[in-house]
């Protein structure tokens, strides 16, 4: 039987300036914990923390520019290119264009707070 999903949660963002993460699938919305999936929408010149989580990110830009900075480099994602971050690898997201960027992620297992290992002191 199919799960209909009506409209998602919203789940507060980290970061230097409000983010919007709706989630559609995942721990909070529908009691999913092996994956979550989640629209987000940064504002321009939105930093998040660097993080090591413990699951992989898939992650799909549909507007604007997605930084996606690694202990190897930096990679900027634009609308209709993608980037997966496996579980154990140190990254740290922002969106530096004016227009900020809106994007698709999907965990796998499901985000959350506790498995996403945020760097206390950067940003």
């Amino acid at each position: 039987m199919p799960t209909f999903i009506q409209s998602p949660s919203i789940i507060k963002a980290a970061g230097n300036k409000p983010k919007v993460i709706e989630e559609f699938i995942g721990r909070v919305n529908t009691s999913t914990n092996n994956i979550s999936i989640a629209r987000m929408r940064s504002p321009g010149g939105w930093v998040e923390p660097g993080q090591t989580p413990e699951f992989d990110e898939y992650t799909i830009v549909t507007r604007g520019l997605l930084q996606v900075t690694t202990k190897t480099g930096t990679i900027n994602v634009t609308a209709g290119q993608a980037v997966i971050i496996t579980k154990g690898e140190w990254v740290k997201y922002s969106t530096p264009e004016p227009d900020g960027a809106e994007y698709i992620a999907v965990c796998l297992p499901a985000f959350s707070p506790d498995s996403v290992h945020r760097d206390i002191d950067s940003n």
